[in-house]
């Protein structure tokens, strides 16, 4: 039997180096602040030993790789098992070449077991075979000549598409029955969606539907976000390391940026840490993890990158369109939905409903629908400034009025979500005015028929809520449900200035200059807010 793993050794350089938050590639404890990876794998091991085959999926940077390599050397270590990570992306470069595929992915695999099994372990020779079964040949010769249960985790499954992903799964499917001896003892599929959601172009429909061909799995299994204990725990180890500490009120805060999504809570505090508070004298406070979130969504990394540009795909639109609006999700496709959740983008509230997944990528959903539209304004006047600096909200609702009537058509029509073009317009001016000495806090759910701000400016709120008046409201007017919901709005924000801005979109509305109104209203909490017809 084999002897467990020595002690992985670092260069020197690696070795000095202090450890930080991590932003790319999986988590080393010996570079990184990191939390026990299987902790949020419940069950796994269970079901390795009872040589299960199973499916991991879950949204990008959530830990997946880390926690599988983690659980690997685990595995190996303890003289159980053989077990590793490998990937499957390499084969995704020949997409219509099954055979070249196949290759891309055995040379990666060798690389990978050198770096994480004792040489003991390594795989054999790949026997010489054709096209189409060289994954199944070589995890059977591998199997018959590992001298312990073979586990493999197959990272990035889902890189891979229509052919060469159904030939894959059909020969694990395939050699599955001789397992243990003649396949491995437990198998992993990991990547972003579950295996009935696989892309493939076969049969006439771009997904599996069903688990076949791989009808052979378990379980099928997801990874939570950290919770907020977590996030407290994970930067703990940074106060042991360093000294400096957290404020309570800068963890909580931490967790209400990002609701435990593993890459945000390691990016703010990375950005907090190397970036705006290096001096380990000083403690981190609320005002600073608000700051470093903004230099987040300024800089919008690369993973924040990626989720901008999904936004594009019509299945993202389909679901975050009517989110901006409020509107519900009744005509949506069910694959659509579970391709967002699968993404990260959105959760599932505990009521059922769904909800952009965190305020971070709220404020990227915002920032990047309307980037054409704030290009396309023009230069303003800051006429809503007064002279101490502070922004006098009527002047402010004046401004946006002329803004609207000059140049609101053109900005509609350059809107890339349509149905949420008035919405997006009222972001893109407000961003203008408050860019470099405020913020916006926004909140858009399905089915609430509105789209609530919050503006902030220096000691300054204002509350806005955005609504529509469309043909399918028939004759009812929104005016009175939107004073409603901008009192409970305004009262659970602790504001007291508000406007209701109510876009007349019917096709019979009266034009512009005849349903332009602004009139000051009296709400049932007694607050006086504008309601502005446009």
């Amino acid at each position: 039997m084999s002897a467990p793993l020595a002690p992985r050794r670092v260069g020197y350089a690696a070795a000095a180096m202090s450890r930080h938050f991590n932003t790319a590639g999986p988590c080393k404890p010996e570079l990184h602040f990191m939390l026990p990876p299987d902790r949020r794998l419940p069950g796994v091991r269970e079901l390795i030993d009872q040589q299960g085959y199973f499916v991991l999926h879950a949204p990008r940077q959530v830990g997946k790789t880390t926690a599988l390599l983690s659980l690997g050397a685990a595995l190996t270590a303890e003289g159980r098992y053989a077990a590793l990570l490998v990937s499957m992306e390499t084969g995704a470069a020949f997409p219509d070449d099954v055979g070249a595929a196949e290759h891309a992915i055995l040379a990666e695999w060798r690389r990978s077991a050198r770096h994480q099994l004792p040489a003991d372990l390594q795989p054999p020779p790949w026997p010489d075979t054709l096209p189409g079964s060289r994954i199944g040949a070589a995890l059977e010769a591998w199997s018959a000549s590992s001298a312990r249960p073979l586990v493999v985790f197959l990272d990035e499954i889902d890189a891979l598409r229509d052919n060469v992903l159904l030939s894959v799964l059909r020969q694990l499917r395939a050699g599955h029955r001789s397992r243990p001896a003649g396949f491995p003892w437990a198998l992993g599929l990991v990547g972003l969606r579950d295996v009935r959601d696989y892309k493939v172009a076969s049969g006439g429909s771009e997904h599996l539907h069903t688990a076949s061909p791989f009808n052979i799995k378990v379980r099928s299994l997801t990874m939570r976000e950290f919770t907020a204990d977590e996030v407290a725990e994970l930067y703990a180890q940074h106060t042991t390391d360093t000294g400096q500490r957290f404020d309570d009120e800068a963890l909580r805060q931490a967790f209400a940026h990002t609701q435990g999504q593993p890459w945000l809570v390691n990016a703010l505090a990375y950005v907090v840490t190397t970036e705006l508070k290096p001096d380990r004298a000083t403690s981190i406070a609320m005002a600073d993890i608000d700051r470093a979130r903004d230099v987040l969504v300024d800089r919008q990394d690369t993973h924040l990158d990626s989720l901008a540009e999904r936004l594009r795909d019509p299945r993202v639109r389909a679901v975050i369109e009517p989110m901006i609006q409020g509107e519900s999700l009744a005509a949506l496709a069910p694959d659509d939905l579970r391709f967002v959740l699968d993404l990260g983008l959105v959760r599932e509230r505990a009521d059922g409903g769904v909800e952009v997944a965190n305020p971070i990528y709220r404020e990227i959903i915002a920032r990047q629908l309307t980037v054409t539209m704030r290009a396309s304004l023009p230069a303003m006047v800051p006429t809503w400034l007064a002279a101490d600096g502070r922004i006098d909200f009527d002047r402010l609702l004046e401004a946006f009025v002329a803004c609207w009537v000059q140049h609101g058509e053109a900005m509609l029509a350059s809107s890339p979500y349509n149905e949420a073009a008035p919405h997006l317009v009222m972001m893109a001016f407000l961003h203008r005015v408050v860019n470099g000495g405020g913020r916006i806090d926004r909140e858009y759910a399905i089915g609430s028929k509105r789209l609530d701000l919050c503006v902030a400016h220096r000691s300054e709120r204002l509350g806005i809520e955005v609504k529509t008046w469309r043909d399918a409201d028939k004759a009812k007017d929104p005016t009175i449900d939107g004073l409603t919901q901008l009192d409970g709005y305004l009262a659970r924000i602790g504001v007291g200035d508000g406007w209701l801005v109510l876009f007349d979109q019917r096709k019979g509305a009266p034009v512009l200059p005849e349903r332009q109104a602004v009139e000051t209203v009296t709400t049932a909490g007694g607050r006086r807010v504008k309601v502005v017809r446009l």
